[in-house]
């Protein structure tokens, strides 16, 4: 479900720190029911899930449109990514988020930082520098727990605001729809003690 942004920003989640010149993109309660110590099982499914290999045939189609295009137009590029256009979030961190764990693997994002409910990963290209934040809060309902997902960014001028503009209807009709099912399937899939679906 899509929440609104000050549903993240109210929070006081560290990512804030990091993040002031970012804009708050997207925020949404993810579909993963849970206790107070779920939060590492819900990292584990992020990061080992296959998005959008089990997507729908236009996501999918979509998805290797965007890494065509962004080919042939140079917009992923290691000198439009972190450390060339753009210095880490990293090169933010107060030192008691240096001594975190930085987070897993998360291709083609890198991680910033790991919390035992929060954790951030970051992506750069010629486009836009992004963050995929996920969070663990209290369900509004008492007692439960579920993730929380909020995308940040910081668009690359006008083809950066034009880029997400772009992107923006497909996200909405098609991307996060899509992305929503999968991490509930995988979700209950784990919890009725099965094997993770694809």
């Amino acid at each position: 479900m899509r929440l609104p942004k000050t549903a993240h920003t109210s929070r006081p989640w560290r990512i804030h720190e990091l993040t002031p010149d970012f804009q708050v993109e997207d925020v949404w309660a993810l579909p993963t029911p849970g206790g107070p110590d779920d939060f590492p099982r819900l990292v584990a499914q992020t990061v080992s899930g296959d998005f959008p290999e089990g997507a729908p045939l236009v996501v999918r189609l979509l998805w290797a449109a965007r890494w065509k295009i962004g080919a042939l137009l140079g917009l992923d590029r290691e000198k439009a990514g972190l450390g060339s256009r753009v210095a880490s979030l990293r090169d933010r961190l107060p030192q008691d988020l240096r001594d975190a764990p930085a987070g897993p693997e998360f291709l083609p994002f890198t991680s910033v930082y790991l919390l035992k409910d929060e954790w951030a990963a970051e992506l750069a290209n010629k486009t836009v520098h992004t963050v995929m934040h996920m969070g663990w809060v209290a369900d509004a309902s008492g007692g439960g727990y579920r993730g929380r997902m909020t995308v940040l960014v910081k668009p690359n001028g006008r083809l950066g605001a034009a880029y997400m503009a772009l992107i923006k209807p497909f996200r909405y009709l098609f991307v996060y729809p899509a992305l929503m099912r999968k991490v509930e399937r995988e979700w209950s899939a784990r919890t009725d003690g099965s094997s993770p679906a694809s």
